[in-house]
């Protein structure tokens, strides 16, 4: 392998937050019993798996099998035998249900070299819609009613289905209040805007420091009206508590009183796009007035192309996991990867 490849500098980098989190892998292993696939070698792969949009752990393996850059990567030896792909998935559901995304995404941030490129000051919020693993198929009553043991359309099923047998919704009303999946029950129906079909989906939440549009936090909540904003002021509280105000910029779906109410009792400049369809914007003349507003509204758009990424190239589109929890560990360790995707030529820069 080339002494310019990308992957070099991100293996470093990789290798330092995974060497700060060794007590919680500590914490997730028994040392009783068959011995285990390393999680550091696990996450090394999942993000593999992330930076070349490989759809399947049996894939994954597979290329682990005779690819001598991925064995270099995770720290295989030449002549060793690559996972069998479901041990490898029931090792990786291990990290699942702990906080390691997370802390994963905080040990890349809190790198020195990584940290100086980091903005303490100005800050940007937005949200993305994650398709759930379930059909429209799986959405049932909750009361159990109008059920069919089929295809659960009420109408008797049709000739040769089988398990994925024909339903017709036509003229059913579905909604969230009176429906729920019966294959995640965490799903819930959203569309993205007039005229668009209702999906079972998640909301996906990033924070963007301004400077080099890096994220440096993110999460998970249920899809609702509401998800986005509440979501935004709990990923920006823990930058509040600082001595200078910081600015917050987001699009025309934050721009309600409450929201930026919430912000300035928080100390915090909403640089919030203004709404002014039909009603009156929350943001006046108070903030447009400073060149900053300007700068914040251009760079803002920029965290689209974090969560372009996270979803076309790390395959979080539609997720292959079930339960708020799970799909949210894939979407944090997701924006984590994007990081380290950017990072080699930002550092390359800055020194």
């Amino acid at each position: 392998m080339r002494r310019d490849h990308p992957l070099r500098h991100v293996r470093g980098i990789v290798n330092e937050a995974l060497a700060a989190l060794q007590r919680d892998f500590a914490a997730l292993y028994s040392l009783i019993g068959r011995p285990s696939i390393p999680p550091e070698k696990l996450l090394r792969a999942m993000l593999l798996q992330a930076f070349y949009s490989i759809r399947s752990e049996r894939l994954l393996m597979e290329r682990l099998e005779y690819d001598l850059l991925f064995r270099w990567f995770v720290g295989i030896g030449v002549d060793d035998a690559a996972w069998n792909h479901s041990v490898f998935s029931k090792n990786r559901d291990r990290l699942l249900e702990g906080d390691i995304a997370a802390k994963f995404l905080s040990a890349v941030l809190a790198q020195p070299k990584v940290k100086k490129l980091l903005s303490t000051d100005h800050f940007s919020v937005d949200g993305t819609l994650i398709e759930a693993w379930a059909s429209m198929k799986s959405m049932k009553p909750k009361d159990g009613s109008g059920e069919d043991p089929k295809d659960g359309s009420g109408e008797p099923p049709s000739e040769g289905g089988g398990r994925n047998a024909e339903a017709d919704f036509h003229g059913q009303k579905r909604s969230n209040q009176t429906h729920a999946s019966t294959t995640d029950p965490d799903a819930r129906l959203c569309r993205k805007g007039r005229g668009k079909e209702a999906k079972l989906c998640f909301m996906g939440h990033g924070l963007m420091e301004n400077r080099d549009g890096l994220l440096v936090d993110a999460c998970l909540t249920q899809a609702d009206g509401h998800a986005e904003r509440v979501a935004a002021l709990h990923i920006i509280e823990p930058y509040a508590d600082r001595p200078q105000a910081i600015t917050l910029g987001a699009d025309k779906a934050y721009d309600t009183e409450d929201f930026i109410n919430e912000l300035r009792a928080m100390r915090v400049t909403p640089h919030v796009a203004q709404n002014t369809n039909g009603r009156r914007s929350a943001i006046d003349g108070r903030t447009t007035r400073y060149g900053g507003y300007a700068v914040s509204q251009r760079i803002r758009k920029r965290i689209e192309e974090a969560f372009g990424w996270i979803k076309m190239v790390g395959g979080q589109a539609k997720t292959k996991l079930r339960g708020r929890d799970r799909v949210g560990w894939a979407f944090t360790f997701s924006a984590a990867a994007y990081n380290l995707v950017r990072l080699p030529k930002l550092l390359a820069v800055s020194t």
